[in-house]
């Protein structure tokens, strides 16, 4: 569907603003897609991105400062959301011996299994909003993405 039809909207200023509504209106639909997604599994997508983050970590502890940098959503709140996942079980925290200012978190194995779970139809879900683009459009749309970020 068309961004016009979508939003209703038959005029932009210019192209560089018909362009930034896309890429909202589009950032919002795939992060609706993932609410979906996520759901099923009881979790949100911001707790998939800290499991999988102390997923790559894992055995090693990860303290909240470090789990916020890596975060996709910069303005999730980490500490919250380890909250959430520590009350699932999800992950396991303490403090930081060294440093005791410092939470280190731990998926746990209960964790490590959601993810295998997910694991199984992340790919297809992860695929499924691009079907109608080539292999070449898709590398084409990356590559762009990060040049503007440049």
């Amino acid at each position: 569907m068309k961004l016009e039809q979508a939003i209703k909207q038959f005029k932009f200023e210019s192209k560089g603003q018909r362009l930034g509504v896309n890429l909202i209106y589009t950032s919002n639909w795939v992060q609706e897609r993932q609410k979906t997604y996520f759901s099923q599994f009881g979790i949100t997508h911001q707790q998939y991105n800290v499991l999988r983050i102390l997923r790559g970590h894992y055995p090693k502890p990860y303290s909240t400062s470090d789990i916020r940098e890596r975060m996709l959503d910069k303005m999730s709140d980490a500490s919250r959301i380890v909250e959430r996942l520590v009350k699932k079980e999800l992950v396991k925290r303490k403090l930081n011996r060294k440093d005791k200012r410092l939470v280190d978190v731990t998926i746990s194995d209960e964790g490590l299994e959601l993810l295998l779970k997910i694991d199984q139809t992340l790919e297809e879900f992860a695929q499924e909003p691009f079907k109608n683009l080539s292999s070449q459009e898709l590398e084409m749309l990356d590559e762009l993405l990060d040049k503007i970020r440049n």
